[in-house]
């Protein structure tokens, strides 16, 4: 079949999740699959071909990502619960003063975003940020925007996050560079984003503190886990899988020493927040007061809601398996190497047209690395971590109606929808694009 065949008919699939996503309202999981079956039965793959690429996509998708997600879920609760989250931002806010809490609330989304999903982690601030807001006098979208936009750009960057694990794995991209390079470039990105730009938009759209979380009470000091175990749990995780990539960069890797063989076990990034996992029931869970059955019964209501995280983002999987098994892959690399830019600002320009349409990043950032994987044999010095960093810059744009995060954010803050794209849809293509340009930045150099 032609080129032009199999660009249209990719064309269509994508079209196909677009209108059963946003028009027909139908569950991403469902417009994936719909879009698999077309994609497959217009190229003429064989039908049971058709079945075991579904099968080897989804599987070979979630086989190391289920775990980590799981385990990604416990964290998260366990800060929940013990009071981590109100902890960390009371230390930073004491150190960095009442009028720069916007400051402080940035770096508590950055930190604490890291091991938890969006939605969860705005869950677990939003009352600390209305607190934060009252206390300091400051507006609420100065203090809001500066949260919101420290977790959702490590949501998009920065592993243990499905997505960014996830593309990560498809790409063959080192989970440790990934960290690194996604904390280093997202942290101006959020800075600019959040605080800075949400201290010269806030002015001009005052917002009242009401909604569901504005009269939480904050906890007493005593009822919190210290400074120093709250940062240990935290960032564990990241400092054993960041730990095995620097350790790979210091040793002569044509004769690696032995003890090698246990540091690339514990910096694999399942056992790397098992371990997390572990140190968390001890430290914020008995160590806090709470019995094992407590802690039994928090793990087992944290990881129920990610059953359909782990379906879309397995289906995207699938997809992108299909785009290769189908021959669009080949199709696609021809298309694309045609085009004289760089695959960074390529992965880009795909990640953050495709947030824009289904509006899921998730499925932007899967659908995204499926397009860009067949052209990155043509680019055999490119690091795949830069790439896997890009399209999270990108995916981190764009966001607006289509996503359920905008409504999230839109109700926990209590923003109008029109205020909405004045604050966060453009923080947001503020951050995707300093994101892009960090990131060709990082390239020139490392």
């Amino acid at each position: 079949m032609s080129v032009g065949f199999a660009m249209s008919m990719l064309i269509l699939a994508i079209l196909i999740v677009v209108v059963l996503c946003v028009y027909f309202k139908i569950h991403a999981f469902v417009s994936l699959m719909t879009a698999c079956l077309f994609l497959a039965l217009t190229m003429e793959m064989p039908l049971a071909k058709i079945v075991s690429a579904f099968e080897t996509g989804l599987g070979g998708t979630l086989g190391f990502l289920a775990p980590i997600l799981a385990l990604g879920a416990i964290l998260g609760k366990l800060m929940e619960i013990s009071g981590a989250a109100e902890r960390l931002a009371r230390t930073l806010i004491n150190f960095l003063g009442k009028t720069h809490a916007h400051w402080a609330m940035l770096v508590v989304g950055y930190i604490c975003g890291i091991p938890v999903f969006f939605q969860v982690g705005i869950i677990l601030l939003i009352a600390l940020m209305f607190s934060v807001t009252k206390e300091s006098n400051l507006p609420v979208i100065q203090v809001g925007l500066s949260m919101v936009m420290g977790l959702l750009i490590v949501h998009c960057v920065v592993p243990p996050h499905p997505a960014a694990m996830a593309i990560a794995g498809s790409l063959n991209a080192d989970v440790g560079k990934v960290i690194f390079y996604g904390l280093l470039v997202g942290l101006p990105a959020a800075a600019i984003a959040g605080p800075i730009y949400g201290k010269f938009i806030a002015k001009r759209f005052p917002v009242e503190v009401t909604g569901t979380y504005a009269n939480a009470e904050p906890r007493p000091d005593s009822e919190l886990p210290s400074f120093g175990k709250t940062l240990l749990v935290i960032l564990l995780p990241l400092l054993l899988m960041i730990g095995k990539t620097i350790v790979e960069l210091m040793i002569d890797k044509a004769n690696p020493p032995a003890y090698m063989v246990y540091v690339n076990f514990i910096g694999t990034p399942m056992i790397a927040l098992f371990i997390s996992a572990v140190v968390a029931y001890f430290v914020l869970g008995t160590g806090r007061g709470f019995t094992l059955n407590q802690l039994g019964k928090f793990s087992e209501s944290a990881m129920a809601p990610m059953a359909s995280i782990l379906l879309v983002i397995g289906a995207a999987g699938a997809f992108n398996k299909i785009i290769i098994d189908s021959g669009v892959g080949e199709a696609l690399k021809q298309v694309l190497t045609s085009i004289q830019i760089s695959p960074l600002i390529m992965a880009w320009v795909i990640a953050i047209v495709m947030r824009t349409a289904l509006g899921s990043a998730t499925v932007a950032m899967m659908a995204a690395a499926g397009f860009i994987l067949p052209v990155l044999s043509g680019y055999p010095n490119l690091d795949p971590a830069l790439v896997a960093i890009a399209i999270g810059t990108g995916a981190i744009g764009g966001s607006h109606v289509t996503d359920s995060g905008f409504w999230f954010v839109k109700e926990s803050l209590g923003i109008p929808v029109g205020t909405m794209y004045a604050t966060y849809t453009v923080a947001t293509c503020i951050a995707a694009v300093l994101g892009l340009f960090a990131t060709l930045a990082l390239a020139a150099v490392v």
